[in-house]
């Protein structure tokens, strides 16, 4: 009797084991996503392949790139950002996620480039990132919206599906049969701008809305639109004039309160152009 209890007691406990292990493994790798599973604010869709590749490539991600993916699901982006050579870090709520990620992460061999974060994308601290991946819903692009253009001027952002309304894409791609969008975060330039000339001070008043810019230069008496006025991050450049040679072309780099860079007239020469922010 003795003996066949244990057989009994045996051959349950190999029953119980791999239940035990599976259970154990639940939450890491053994966790397996379904696609529209619910989580926090939105449900979980996976990002294909040739829309990833057409993201990254809009974004020029490049090995000293520090990319974050808000929203990292199971992390399909963050690893094809490390598979390029840059760092790349996940934010992700679901914890289950997260730890699938990591062990997507591991078998792709890119474990030391790629990290996951279980944390909520409104209260994480993402300013040090130089792209930044998106495929959220369209009220959760705008919600985001504010902080991203606080962030970095050249930062890039690239989202899948969605974009940021009345903040035009600088580029869009289709891949996939979807869109893939593309920003530059521009530099915030809006505001009254003077420099030094030969003659006097020039002064620049700037309208901005997100990246395009508009604007008039008073100097010399005169006061002429600029034409073919671009900002792209923290570069900026127009022209000055009333048709060549005598149109000048400005361009530069703004840094604060600063921009540093060179104006070219009609006639070939090129000096030295700084401009200081009168009013913001």
């Amino acid at each position: 009797m003795t003996q066949k209890r244990t057989v009994v007691f045996v051959f349950a406990l190999t029953l119980l084991v791999p239940s035990l292990a599976a259970q154990t493994a639940s939450g890491t790798q053994q966790f397996q996503p379904t696609v529209g599973q619910p989580g926090k604010n939105v449900i979980w869709v996976p990002t294909p392949d040739e829309v990833i590749a057409a993201m990254l490539d809009m974004a020029k991600v490049m090995p000293n790139d520090f990319l974050i993916d808000l929203g990292s699901g199971d992390g399909r982006i963050v690893i094809a950002a490390a598979k390029r050579g840059a760092k790349a870090l996940g934010i992700e709520y679901n914890p289950d996620m997260v730890e699938l990620s990591k062990g997507n992460a591991q078998k792709a061999g890119v474990s030391e480039r790629a990290s996951f974060k279980q944390a909520d994308i409104f209260e994480t601290d993402f300013s040090q990132a130089t792209v930044v991946s998106m495929y959220l819903l369209p009220e959760l692009n705008m919600r985001l919206r504010p902080k991203i253009l606080d962030m970095k001027p050249g930062t890039r952002i690239v989202t899948h599906a969605f974009d940021m309304e009345d903040w035009e894409a600088d580029q869009t791609a289709e891949a996939d049969g979807r869109t893939a969008y593309f920003w530059i975060v521009p530099a915030k330039v809006e505001g009254a701008w003077s420099w030094k000339t030969d003659s006097g001070t020039a002064e620049m008043t700037l309208r901005q809305s997100f990246q395009k810019i508009e604007g008039s230069l008073k100097a010399d008496g005169k006061t002429l639109t600029l034409t073919n006025a671009k900002l792209s991050g923290d570069r900026i450049s127009f022209g000055v004039g009333e048709g060549n040679p005598s149109t000048t072309q400005y361009s530069g780099r703004v840094s604060g309160g600063n921009i540093e860079g060179t104006a070219k007239t009609g006639n070939g020469s090129e000096v030295k152009w700084v401009a200081k922010r009168v009013t913001p």
